[in-house]
């Protein structure tokens, strides 16, 4: 397929189902416009889905929309560039998007997670996870790392944070003029973290898409306080289309609208209530912890975690 049939196509996905037409009609004629000038001529699969990347986020920044190129040939399924068995293949040699699950010393709960894979491809590590967590006298969750997912499975996470179902967030979808709510779930397997304890979210300029939905969504509800740097600013949830044996375009086909807000991190990123370096975050985030667990008693069964944690805090200098 040459160049111009590939800026074809993309022109017809954006137009079908870009959650802003108005926008994907500036893209199209834009586009058109750098193949008449001879941007994309002599370009490598590689090489050309840089500069129409560039082209696609030149006008709203959206970081959601891309042509992107991939090494393996790209499968058909149901229109779109997705094999959902490789995909489940993928989660399962990421340990389900969870890097990490573990008591820190002074009882303060870690979790650290690179991607929400579906409910039904990780939901049953989350719920692990976040059982093993659950009598931890705080929690860091940090998804500083995190690049997004699967909107269900933020629900599912921000379930075992709360006590009773709430609604955190909504999408509205161009395709069928719809908007749909999410709402943390009224029974989660495991066990619960709860609504009382203490949560710090640790964010960087890398956490996009569902990781910022997450952050922005706890920060909202005053469920939790964000600490690090502003995030990476992506809140138009996208599906990815084919273009050709190994490029397929992204194209957001909604956006997020928080019930609290009333609108979103687009193009901003969630802004941390306690701003840090990203790698700072850690370290900032742990000491906030400690200094929450000491306040809890360091008599009977509680002497041990109150060492720990004493000793973790000087640590931190």
């Amino acid at each position: 397929m040459d160049e111009r049939a590939r800026i074809e196509d993309v022109c017809g996905r954006l137009r079908d189902h870009y959650v802003f037409p108005d926008v994907a009609e500036k893209l199209t004629v834009f586009l058109r416009a750098r193949l008449g000038e001879g941007a994309y001529a002599g370009l490598d699969d590689q090489a050309f889905a840089v500069a129409v990347t560039q082209d696609l986020q030149s006008v709203n920044g959206d970081k959601h929309l891309r042509l992107r190129h991939h090494v393996d040939p790209l499968p058909e399924v149901d229109g779109e560039s997705f094999d959902r068995e490789e995909f489940r293949r993928e989660a399962e040699l990421n340990c389900h998007g969870i890097a990490s699950a573990r008591r820190l010393a002074g009882n303060v709960g870690y979790l650290e997670t690179k991607l929400f894979y579906g409910p039904g491809i990780a939901g049953e590590a989350l719920s692990a996870a976040m059982t093993l967590l659950a009598t931890t006298d705080a929690l860091l969750v940090d998804v500083r790392e995190n690049r997004g997912g699967d909107p269900t499975t933020v629900a599912l996470l921000i379930s075992y944070l709360v006590d009773e179902p709430v609604h955190f967030n909504s999408i509205y979808l161009r395709d069928g003029d719809v908007t749909n709510q999410f709402w943390t779930l009224p029974y989660v397997p495991g066990r619960k973290f709860g609504a009382d304890k203490p949560v710090w979210v640790l964010t960087g300029p890398t956490t996009f898409s569902g990781a910022e939905d997450l952050s922005y969504s706890l920060q909202q509800l005053g469920r939790a306080k964000t600490v690090g740097a502003v995030t990476g600013g992506g809140a138009n949830p996208r599906r990815q289309y084919k273009v050709d044996t190994h490029l397929d375009v992204t194209v957001p086909g909604g956006r997020a609208v928080n019930p609290v807000t009333g609108t979103n991190w687009e193009g901003v990123g969630v802004r941390p209530d306690i701003a840090v370096d990203a790698e700072a975050a850690f370290d900032a985030a742990y000491a906030l912890a400690l200094e929450h667990v000491l306040t809890l008693g360091d008599s009977g069964v509680r002497r041990q975690v109150a060492d720990e944690a004493r000793l973790a805090l000087a640590g931190l200098g």
